[in-house]
């Protein structure tokens, strides 16, 4: 299999974390590659006709996309150790929602700043994306810390991922404050060594 990534991609990055964290790294090949909305990278729109990543090159079937679809289909073929049975794969997939739409926002907040030019951009666009991930923050902080401190899950995984993005290209914006359990919980989680490997670059 092939898996055309971006180190810099939160979405990629759930995939590299489950690769580490049920291993089956040397199952993949690793093909870096990027673009943006306005410059898709051609080669992954030969494998996602949507221009985005990532994406799983298979040899015996059809290129999968969506950072979710991958990762069901890739801890499939390990036994469903990141996906739950039962009342908690529910919740694990909320919560995987969840990290999806924080990074969603903090995307768009990305791309704001850097691809339109700067006499079009919108600070209350920004400012309601980051509504967003504040919103989602809170609900984490007080509604599913019992979840997040239990057996590691793809629930999680998103949730980190998400949270280490807004850090990584949103590192100004206050995301802890009033979130102390979550907070402590993300320290902790980012010490896993699937998390180490998969930090993005400093840039």
């Amino acid at each position: 299999m092939k898996l055309f990534y971006s180190p810099a991609s939160p979405y990629a990055r759930k995939v590299m974390v489950l690769l580490h964290e049920t291993a089956q790294l040397d199952d993949v090949e690793l093909v870096e590659g990027s673009g943006t909305p306005l410059a898709p990278n051609a080669e992954i729109v030969q494998k996602n006709p949507m221009g985005k990543i990532p994406a799983l090159e298979r040899p015996d079937g059809a290129t999968l996309y969506d950072s979710r679809v991958i990762c069901a289909f890739l801890d499939a073929r390990k036994g469903d150790k990141l996906y739950p049975s039962g009342t908690r794969r529910w919740e694990t997939l909320t919560l995987e929602a969840t990290g999806d739409g924080i990074m969603d926002a903090a995307l768009l907040m990305t791309y704001e700043g850097r691809l339109r030019p700067q006499e079009l951009q919108m600070e209350t666009f920004v400012d309601a994306q980051y509504g967003k991930i504040a919103q989602a923050c809170a609900a984490l902080n007080t509604r599913w810390m019992s979840h997040l401190a239990g057996p590691i899950d793809m629930g999680q995984v998103a949730v980190a991922c998400a949270l280490g993005y807004v850090d990584f290209r949103h590192g100004h914006r206050e995301w802890r404050k009033g979130n102390d359990a979550l907070a402590t919980w993300f320290e902790s989680f980012s010490e896993r060594a699937s998390m180490l490997a998969t930090m993005p670059p400093a840039s």
